[in-house]
């Protein structure tokens, strides 16, 4: 899984600018070659036995324990396979690029395996390392292929990852050194109890460190923007996938090696995602560029990953992790939806657009459907997600979890506002030549909508894989 996106990225660059047919299929086949064997781990994946599995351990720098350790369990798996969609079908939705083909589907490979090296990896080394290759991409690909102030997007997205990379550094070293053990494995790491004073000044190190990536309030503010300014697999990939590598390291490290931190700053972190839910929703109704309500949206929507890490319960971590997985569908459908039409028309102006579902009926219903989802309505996985979060929080923090719910129906109505005003008011008499999407350009976004609506009604399917890590990990801590 970790190795078909550099053997790809190897194949392309033996590869001529103007064999572009060739350049695609090879992107696809390596993201396909990914996907296959994410939805196998995730299907052998033994629910009974629990625990690592498909686990392979090298040794890499014996000096300063640093080794390749990577494995599966209930906790990464959906991700994987979040991951193993998301680039098979933003490479479907980028088929028909035309500019730099080469060099970009080169730089989305390079992405992608930052994306599953930090999913799968136990070493917090080579954790760190996966994680840094899966951000330096982003500010090429904007850069390049971005529109709409992609200087100022892919420079603010660097330098406050940057300096999220700032905090985390430290808090690694830290408890590096702290342990006495001379490694960086974290299920051994996990057998040591760090001092207080340690795990609180490493917790909060590395939950602004990683949170910065997850869009936690108040640094969430790259967000948005470089939703904006990317092009549409890319979008599909930083709210998809890449914020969900901030929130899972949250709970893979911060939470896993310091849990008496994590219990000290729990409080703080359950203020916060609220904020960031409420926050999220309001500046959303206000936008009237269809990527920025979506960007709000995920801000909205990560808080809501947050607030169920924060109750530190089955039901709380179970709802976050599903919320990743689902958060990551719907956005990825969300943008490759705009995408589309943003390709067709310039424009993503709620207003411009008017009447769509007259004009392109099948691209609307994709955009309807991903609204649907986000709106929580029941039959998409991210009801349920969303409906554990809710229940653990109105537990743990009542105050907090009844603002979150309030805000949720804030953005129910927002989603519809947007809905309305873009696709059924009148139609626009200048897109009334456009042709809909045709069944090839339709394929990755039937596969998103297929996979929120299985997840809707087979929710068990998720929860239950999840559960399998959950327990043991809060037994754990």
């Amino acid at each position: 899984m970790l190795l078909a996106p550099p053997v790809g990225l190897v194949i392309l660059l033996l590869l001529q600018e103007h064999q572009k047919f060739l350049i695609r299929a090879v992107s696809l086949v390596s993201a396909g070659i990914t996907l296959g064997l994410a939805i196998y781990t995730f299907v052998a994946y033994d629910k009974g036995l629990g625990g690592l599995q498909f686990v392979e351990k090298h040794e890499m720098v014996k000096t300063f324990g640093i080794s390749y350790f990577v494995g599966v369990e209930g906790m990464n798996a959906p991700l994987l396979l979040l991951t193993g969609i998301v680039i098979f079908t933003g490479v479907l939705t980028m088929w028909e690029l035309e500019t730099r083909t080469k060099e970009y589907f080169i730089w989305m490979l390079a992405l992608v395996t930052g994306v599953f090296g930090v999913f799968m990896s136990y070493d917090m080394f080579m954790f760190f390392l996966f994680y840094e290759i899966a951000v330096v991409p982003m500010y090429i690909l904007i850069l390049v292929w971005g529109s709409t102030r992609k200087e100022y997007a892919a420079m603010k997205l660097t330098l406050y990852l940057m300096a999220g990379s700032g905090l985390i550094i430290p808090g690694i070293l830290l408890l590096y050194s702290a342990s006495g053990l001379g490694t960086f494995n974290m299920v051994a790491l996990h057998g040591v109890h760090f001092s207080p004073w340690v795990q609180k000044v490493v917790f909060i190190l590395l939950f602004f460190g990683f949170g910065v990536l997850a869009a936690v309030w108040p640094f969430h503010t790259w967000s948005p923007v470089g939703h904006v300014a990317a092009p549409t697999a890319v979008s599909m990939l930083h709210a998809g996938v890449l914020m969900k590598l901030g929130s899972f390291a949250i709970l893979r490290v911060a939470m896993y090696l310091c849990p008496e931190g994590f219990q000290y700053w729990a409080q703080l972190m359950a203020l916060l995602a609220t904020v960031g839910i409420v926050y999220g929703v309001f500046v959303g109704l206000a936008q009237t560029d269809l990527k920025y309500v979506i960007g709000y949206s995920s801000v909205s929507h990560m808080g809501i990953v947050c607030l169920g890490l924060a109750t530190g319960t089955v039901d709380g971590v179970n709802g976050a992790v599903f919320q990743m997985f689902a958060h990551g569908v719907m956005t990825a459908l969300f943008f490759s939806s705009v995408g589309y039409i943003y390709d067709r028309t310039h424009t993503r102006d709620i207003h411009e657009l008017g009447g769509f579902s007259k004009i392109m009926p099948v691209a609307s219903a994709f955009f309807i459907t991903a609204a649907l989802c986000g709106a929580g309505v029941p039959g998409m996985a991210s009801f349920w997600a969303e409906l554990l979060v809710f229940i653990a929080a109105v537990k743990v923090f009542p105050v907090q979890g009844l603002l979150a719910i309030a805000a949720l129906v804030v953005g129910a109505l927002f989603a519809l506002r947007v809905v309305q005003n873009s696709f059924f008011n009148a139609p626009n008499p200048k897109f009334v030549h456009f042709e809909d999407v045709s069944p090839f350009l339709a394929l990755p976004r039937m596969i998103l909508i297929a996979t929120l609506i299985f997840f809707g009604f087979f929710p068990q399917t998720m929860v239950g894989m999840i559960k399998t890590a959950v327990v043991p990990f809060l037994q754990g801590m």
